[in-house]
Formats: C-alpha cells, structure tokens, sequence
C-alpha cells in the first residue's frame, strides 16, 4: 500500500465530505434569507442578523460560523461580513453566478436516497414527478441565471437566421419547459413572437402559467401539459430544449417530433450540458457534477419512460448529433458554449 497516496485521498475525501455539509448550510442560507440579510457588504453580529431574519441566534452563530470557515463569508471582532463577490453567487437571483438556489436540487438527491436505492437495486427507473418537491424549484433557480445572462444576447444570436424571424414575430415551442423561465425570458425579448411551452409534469405547468402572469406575457404564452412526442400544434420557426432532451426515454421521438412541427427553414436550438465525447473528457469539476446529478435525476427518468434510452447528462456532441440525425435531421452544429452548457443547432 502507497501510504501517501492513501493520505492524499483521505484529504480528498475529507474535502468532499465538508463540502456537501456546506452545501446543506447553503440551502439553509437561501431558503430562510441569511444570504440576502448580508447583501449589504456591511458587517453584521449573529444577534443581528437572527433579528433580521427571524431566525434562533445560537443556531445563526453556528451557520456563520461555518459560512466563515469556508471562506464564503468574512469574520473580524465578532462581525460576519457577506463580499459583493460571495453575494453575486449566494444572494442576488439577478446575478448570472447565482448558484445558492441550484443547492436545493442536490438536497433532493439525499431526500430522494430510499428511491434511488430501490432504482439501482431495480430497473434504474424514478420518474420525474416522483422527486421531492424542492427538485423542480431547485431546477429553476439553477438553470435560470444562465438562461437570462446568455439565451438573449449569446445563444439566439448564434443561430442562422433566428433572431430576425424573432423580432418581426414568430411561432415558438419550448420542448420540456419546466416551470418556464427560458419561455418567458424569450417573450420579454421578443414581443412580436408566440410562445409555446410544453411539459409532461402538471404541476409545473400550472407553476408556469403563474410566471407568465406575473411576468406580464400570458397573452402571448401558451403552457400546455404534454410529452415531447404529444403536443398536437405545429408549424414551428424554432423549437427549444433546454436541459431536457437527454432526461427524455425516446430522444430520438422528441427529436423527430420536431422535425415534423417545424416549418420547412425552421430551426431546433438544444441546449445541453457541456460534454466531451469520450467519458475521460469529463473527469473534471464539471463532468463529476453532472455525472452524479445524472445518477440520481436525469438516467432514471429516461429509464422510467418508454423506449429508455438514458442518454445521461453528458451525452456528448457526438451522439447528439446521432440522435438528430436518426430522426431525419441533416444539419446539426456547435453554435456556441459555455462552460456548463453546449449550444446545438439542428436544421432539416
């Protein structure tokens, strides 16, 4: 036995290990406002903070006390100050590095643990409504920020033609649109444009519905409940994935049901999570996390489904691209990225 080399994991591990505590204090920090309490950049006592948020001041003690030992947080004679830059990721949703919401979603996975064992001990299926609650607003608040620092002005833009087609009014579907934040971000943008969003998750529909509502575009948005091979509409300029068609069990059928609900010079914009081809282009920060949300989220939803083809979240350009093509696309390309996300174009 390399007894460095034991050392050097066991550091590694204890790592991790404090890691996913500190994930845990996060969902604390955003669901009762401890984040937001300390956006002010100014130094605030335990005491004070517990008053200002209505929370126990010995077990707000505790909280910062770990916030400060790992660095998320600043301490100086007794005070607990939050940096404009921790507040970016941790306190303001508007920000696109605002992270603490997506924390939720890995609360979930331990949430969830007793059906993930009887899935790996089964069939590997957990359909997606069957997650706890906190999933699907988790979902939101993670992807969000992304989808409102880049759809817009980086993503849209990178596609052949798109944009004009947006601003003079087109027809637009968004394929497994969640609670709908990449749906209403795109009607904001684009007044003149009809917008369709269709999920097979009820609950999330009618969540959508409420953020068109407040958002002030129901008039020109449509949520409807629906599989991505069901939806009955048609003659599309563009059609939307964002983050769902590799958590789907027939990619392929979503990917050829599109191709028929587009127009002739119609175009699919895929937005999946950024990933190489091979599986050792993904040991890296990144394909660790994905790898391990996919565990618990998106390959037992597509194996919950029919055919189950559990493409995984780091499915790849590649075979993306193979799914498109099955499906009687003839064009497919990167039009751009970030580095949580590939930017696909597909074209008939």
């Amino acid at each position: 036995m390399n007894e460095a080399k034991l050392h050097e994991f066991m550091g590694k591990l204890v790592t991790d290990l404090s890691g996913a505590a500190m994930i845990a204090s996060m969902v604390l920090g955003e669901e009762l406002g401890l984040y937001k309490a300390m956006a002010s950049d100014e130094p605030i006592s335990a005491d004070d903070l517990a008053r200002k948020t209505g929370c126990n001041a010995r077990l707000v003690r505790e909280w910062l006390n770990a916030q400060a030992a790992a660095g998320y947080v600043e301490y100086a004679d007794g005070r607990y100050r939050l940096p404009e830059e921790q507040a970016l990721a941790l306190a303001v949703e508007d920000s696109p590095v605002y992270v603490a919401g997506g924390a939720t979603v890995l609360a979930s996975l331990f949430l969830d643990k007793d059906k993930q064992v009887a899935a790996m001990r089964g069939n590997g299926a957990i359909p997606w409504g069957d997650h706890h609650p906190c999933m699907f607003s988790g979902v939101e608040k993670f992807f969000r920020p992304g989808y409102k620092a880049n759809l817009v002005s980086t993503w849209l833009p990178a596609l052949e033609g798109v944009v004009p087609k947006l601003q003079t009014g087109a027809k637009v579907a968004d394929i497994g649109c969640g609670h709908g934040a990449s749906t209403v971000i795109m009607a904001q943008a684009f007044p003149k444009s009809r917008f369709f969003g269709f999920d097979f998750h009820r609950p999330s529909i009618e969540t959508a519905k409420q953020r068109a509502q407040q958002a002030g575009v129901s008039e020109r948005v449509s949520f409807v409940e629906s599989t991505a091979k069901g939806y009955l509409e048609g003659e599309f300029d563009l059609i939307c994935f964002f983050d769902c068609l590799h958590d789907m069990g027939d990619p392929v059928g979503a990917a050829r049901q599109a191709y028929k609900a587009l127009k002739p010079d119609g175009t699919v914009l895929l937005v999946e999570p950024f990933a190489g081809d091979k599986v050792q282009d993904n040991f890296n920060p990144i394909g660790r996390m994905f790898y391990a949300a996919s565990t618990f989220l998106c390959t037992p939803n597509s194996l919950s489904q029919e055919v189950g083809r559990g493409l995984g979240a780091q499915a790849g350009e590649a075979t993306l691209s193979q799914v498109f093509s099955e499906a009687g696309f003839t064009r497919f390309r990167r039009a751009t990225q970030t580095p949580f996300n590939l930017i696909l174009e597909a074209r008939k």
